[in-house]
């Protein structure tokens, strides 16, 4: 699909357009604040997302909810943006996650999980506080690496869709399930750990990734990561596992083991759901904990 070029004024009224791919790329000269709408319908509404990028005279980025502070997200982007020259970003949301980068970076400078599941239908773009806009929309492009390898994702198992990495380094497009209490994100993992094959959450900072089994939470080196994948989340509980349910791996017994996660103690976690013990396992605090109420991740 062609691109979309288009100016905005210093009005901060949103042009939108729709979009429901996931992710969207563009290009945008701005001096300060160029805002993007993640919305329901073409128009400011509830439930809606904004990234602000190069807010407060080009010191800021934030992600904000439903137009209201405090703000979801923040961090300091100093001078991200310019008068004179276009700068590239991308912006995804899958799984409740809001993230935004630069072009060239396949990490975000920003991202939020949400708990509230919101169907994204249409992108918005807009400018304001002093700065007008000029931008070049790469509606419906895929991002950079995205969909490489023509993974099949027919099967609910989706095995072309794990990327083997160790030592806390993440691959490009890695599925983000989670954060924990920094703000961080956890990315959905799976180890073989003590003859299985385990799901748990990988946190980058830490070197390592985690998974829960025998009562621990248990660092491992090694890890695989789920890519590229646009699945997302269901609420389940007592060992219910719903239809299109991804199959991430096994326990030492045999028995099929789904991506679970948990809000506790202001953190989303991710683990393992095991059907014949009727709750969903995360690693936390150095233990294993247990749940029968929680997510599961559904292709």
């Amino acid at each position: 699909m062609g691109d979309i070029e288009l100016n905005t004024e210093d009005k901060l009224e949103y042009t939108f357009f729709p979009d429901d791919s996931g992710y969207v790329r563009f290009k945008v000269r701005a001096s300060n604040d160029a805002h993007i709408a993640l919305s329901t319908t073409a128009a400011e509404c509830d439930p809606m997302y904004e990234i602000f990028i190069g807010g407060w005279a080009n010191q800021r980025s934030v992600i904000r909810k439903n137009r209201t502070k405090p703000d979801v997200a923040e961090m300091p982007t100093p001078n991200i943006l310019h008068p004179g020259e276009f700068r590239s970003f991308w912006v995804r949301w899958d799984n409740n996650t809001i993230s935004c980068g630069c072009e060239n970076n396949s990490q975000p400078f920003i991202s939020w999980t949400d708990t509230e599941y919101v169907p994204i239908r249409y992108v918005g773009v807009c400018t304001g506080w002093g700065a007008t806009g000029t931008w070049i929309i790469s509606k419906g492009a895929p991002l950079p690496g995205y969909g490489a390898g023509g993974g099949d994702y027919s099967s609910n198992t989706c095995s072309s869709c794990w990327v083997s990495a160790s030592g806390g380094s993440v691959p490009p497009h890695a599925f983000v399930g989670g954060k924990d209490g920094s703000g961080e994100p956890l990315y959905v993992v799976r180890c073989n750990f003590e003859g299985g094959l385990i799901p748990g959450k990988l946190v980058s900072s830490h070197g390592t990734a985690y998974v829960p089994w025998g009562g621990n939470e248990n660092s491992v080196a090694e890890y695989e990561v789920l890519c590229e994948f646009g699945g997302r989340w269901v609420a389940c509980s007592e060992g219910n596992i719903p239809p299109n349910a991804l199959t991430a791996g096994q326990s030492e017994d045999g028995e099929p083991l789904y991506v679970g996660r948990v809000m506790h103690d202001g953190c989303i976690t991710i683990g393992k759901v095991q059907q014949s013990h009727g709750c969903c396992y995360i690693p936390y605090g150095g233990a294993e904990m247990n749940f029968q109420q929680y997510e599961i991740l559904v292709s």
